[in-house]
């Protein structure tokens, strides 16, 4: 309660004086809380650090050279993994604390560092040539068993990405990448597999109780990535009342969970969908 509140108390005569000087005393004492801003700095921190390296990649590799430069990201990599795995806990099913107050950060920064070397091998040596499925595949499985591991949300964030652009890549042929067009068949109807098999497996990691606390975010990407491609259904065939009633069974069923589960976020997405598929239809 602010200050104002307890003068007005104060002045009600429902504290006496003592007690107003009491609790005034103890609100200026009390300690604050510094944890969401450090939070923030360090995440900040994290992002701004491998822009930097991407930049300093950018501006002096021809006079660093490309070995260099993947030798210093590989042995940074590789030191943050050894951090972590030396640092945590066992592995459990159930959701596991960080060890300490740098651990998150430290694994964070270790996986983009990863996804940096990666893409900075394939686009200088182009190891595994045309095959850029398995460039994508390769960090998305690390990127998995790291979040399973270690019990981060924002590494899984990451691999869901990862598995997302590889199940694009895969499902379309390079050259259609190349020429931009996002308009094709083969990667809406990825995506409507991808998105349902993303909430499939929400729920079942709720059910069996394996990483449970990882279900929000399964079905938030499954939810956008299913609807998303059903409204890119919507707008590149012909069949739009087929693909209508799509997006209205989809969006049923995820309202009506919305509603079990009282999420008042997915209630929101949901109906905004389907508003916009029924502004196309109508007009």
């Amino acid at each position: 309660m602010h200050n104002e509140t307890f003068q007005k108390l104060s002045e009600d005569g429902l504290i006496s004086e003592s007690e107003f000087i009491t609790i005034q005393q103890f609100e200026k004492s009390k300690p604050v809380s510094l944890y969401w801003d450090l939070k923030t700095l360090l995440y900040t921190g994290i992002i701004l650090l491998t822009s930097g390296v991407g930049i300093l990649i950018y501006k002096y590799i021809d006079t660093i050279g490309h070995d260099v430069m993947i030798t210093i990201i590989g042995l940074c990599w590789i030191i943050c993994f050894l951090y972590c795995i030396k640092k945590a806990k066992p592995y459990s099913n159930l959701k596991t604390s960080s060890p300490n107050f740098w651990f998150d950060y430290i694994l964070l920064l270790g996986c983009l560092l990863l996804l940096t070397l990666i893409g900075y091998i394939q686009f200088q040596y182009n190891v595994f040539g045309n095959r850029w499925g398995l460039a994508t595949f390769i960090p998305m499985v690390l990127l998995f068993i790291s979040a399973y591991y270690f019990d981060h949300l924002g590494v899984l964030s990451l691999a869901i990405t990862n598995l997302a652009a590889w199940a694009g890549i895969t499902a379309t042929p390079l050259g259609l990448i190349k020429e931009n067009d996002f308009g094709n068949a083969q990667i809406i109807y990825s995506g409507i597999v991808l998105g349902a098999g993303l909430i499939a497996f929400a729920f079942l990691s709720n059910r069996k109780n394996i990483k449970a606390h990882f279900e929000f975010t399964y079905k938030n990407f499954g939810t956008h990535i299913l609807l998303i491609s059903c409204l890119a259904g919507l707008f590149y065939f012909d069949t739009i009342i087929l693909w209508f009633m799509l997006i209205a069974a989809a969006g049923a069923g995820l309202f009506r969970h919305s509603l079990h589960t009282r999420s008042f976020y997915f209630l929101v997405v949901t109906l905004l969908y389907f508003y916009i598929a029924l502004s196309y239809v109508v007009i």
